[in-house]
């Protein structure tokens, strides 16, 4: 069957991440499936994110809930994610819709989510862990806290943690960032926390998921790894 060649591009660089993935979780000590890919499509148009889905790629995350709203009548088989930063207001355009809110740092997002959801909903903790002001995420030395609070909520979930990293050149420098990522997640899931399970670590993105991998990371986010390089104009 002929291919465009924004479909080839994609599978060829689906091809390379796929081995990278394995090789790292391999080198982790796991195996392949245990590791989600998650294909970050913002910016992308429906046609190019059809072409991903047909090269078996069936979780899409998005920074907009607007964006989940517009996209998520176009197909069929994906599950959703919402992984950017989300307001109170916005909350009712996804609930019905996302499979994972990655981006929950704080309390009161949490009880608006479970004040509107129909039915349990599964969120992760977002975590600022370098400390970057412009970053969003709670402390640390805060998420033990704010998991424990989120557990008592009625329609709340807690399977995890997320960050997002500094962007650097070299990944090694990120590997102190993943690895107290998955320390704070396992002390977390020492605690027994009724409704919390610390089965997702969401980090590491296309510059560094290979690092993150090897410190503990099941969801890895990759964007330009997969697409190329974002059209922001759009």
């Amino acid at each position: 069957m002929f291919m465009s060649s924004t479909k080839q591009e994609i599978a060829l660089r689906l091809e390379a991440v796929e081995g990278k993935i394995k090789a790292a979780a391999e080198r982790s000590g796991r195996k392949r499936e245990d590791i989600l890919l998650l294909a970050v499509t913002k910016t992308m148009d429906i046609p190019v994110m059809k072409a991903a889905q047909e090269l078996g790629l069936t979780h899409f995350g998005e920074n907009k809930p607007q964006e989940i709203n517009r996209k998520y009548p176009e197909f069929e088989g994906i599950s959703w994610h919402q992984i950017g930063h989300l307001q109170t207001n916005k909350i009712k355009y996804i609930l019905d819709k996302v499979c994972l809110i990655h981006s929950v740092d704080s309390l009161h997002l949490g009880e608006e989510i479970s004040k509107r959801a129909q039915k349990p909903a599964d969120i992760l903790v977002e975590v600022n862990i370098s400390g970057d002001e412009a970053k969003h995420g709670i402390k640390p030395e805060e998420a033990d806290t704010l998991v424990s609070e989120l557990s008592k909520l009625e329609n709340i979930r807690v399977k995890g943690l997320m960050t997002v990293a500094p962007f650097v050149q070299n990944p090694e420098e990120n590997r102190r960032f993943f690895k107290k990522m998955y320390e704070l997640s396992v002390d977390i899931q020492s605690k027994n926390y009724d409704n919390v399970t610390m089965e997702h670590l969401s980090m590491g993105m296309t510059n560094d998921y290979e690092v993150a991998i090897e410190e503990g990371a099941t969801i890895v986010r990759i964007g330009t790894g997969l697409f190329g390089a974002r059209d922001y104009s759009k």
